[in-house]
């Protein structure tokens, strides 16, 4: 009975978590600031100290859910609405380094060291950081970096080439499972695919690790 009320408490907290941060959205995780990290840590915590205590039933892990959710909620909404409240709250963007120059006092105050710049820069294919005109430590602890003029590669407008137009590539097959959605917005039918696939030596799309669609480059297969 035990295992079995532990179970039953660990799918509920699961579900409880993933409907919080659906309506959470994704930013909660793509852009985790310090704040969003302690406040997981701390619904984690909720959860994980509610399953494995006697005492507390679903319904309190239901509560714990919805009373720390409802919080981060009401701090992301004060955050949309009153602009002042975003520095303290989620931190702002700092300059690290300025027309070349690495600031001292801002990598000291954010408790950085050459090393770990070195890591972040490396980290945006910045090997040297002589390559950098500006980089900006932004609030999720990410870099963001804009090279000097002379270390950055040449675009179609150096070379005064016309314009191409940018599509994206469509998965089509993955482990061997056609996307029938993406095949419909393709343009094509499994007809189509089959002939193309015969073409390139594959009997059916179900041999395929993964097979993509791009308009200026035509069918990419790989098989298992």
């Amino acid at each position: 009975m035990e295992f079995l009320k532990i179970s039953f408490d660990l799918v509920v907290g699961l579900l409880g978590l993933l409907v919080l941060t659906k309506i959470l959205g994704k930013t909660q995780i793509t852009q985790i600031t310090p704040f969003d990290f302690i406040s997981a840590l701390v619904l984690g915590e909720l959860v994980g100290n509610a399953v494995y205590d006697q005492k507390i039933g679903v319904w309190q892990i239901f509560s714990s859910i919805i009373v720390w959710g409802l919080l981060i909620y009401v701090i992301e909404l004060i955050t949309q609405k009153i602009r002042r409240t975003r520095p303290f709250l989620e931190g702002k963007p700092t300059i690290i380094i300025h027309q070349g120059k690495i600031i001292k006092e801002q990598l000291k105050k954010n408790k950085l060291d050459i090393n770990q710049l070195q890591h972040l820069l490396r980290a945006k294919d910045v090997f040297s950081i002589r390559e950098a005109e500006y980089a900006i430590l932004e609030t999720d602890g990410s870099i963001s970096v804009l090279k000097k003029s002379k270390y950055e590669p040449p675009t179609r407008q150096d070379y005064n080439m016309a314009e191409q137009k940018v599509r994206l590539p469509i998965t089509l097959v993955s482990d061997g499972i056609l996307i029938q959605e993406n095949l419909k917005e393709s343009g094509f039918t499994e007809d189509w695919l089959h002939s193309e696939l015969k073409s390139q030596g594959v009997a059916t799309y179900k041999d395929l690790l993964y097979a993509e669609w791009h308009e200026e480059e035509g069918l990419y297969v790989q098989e298992f």
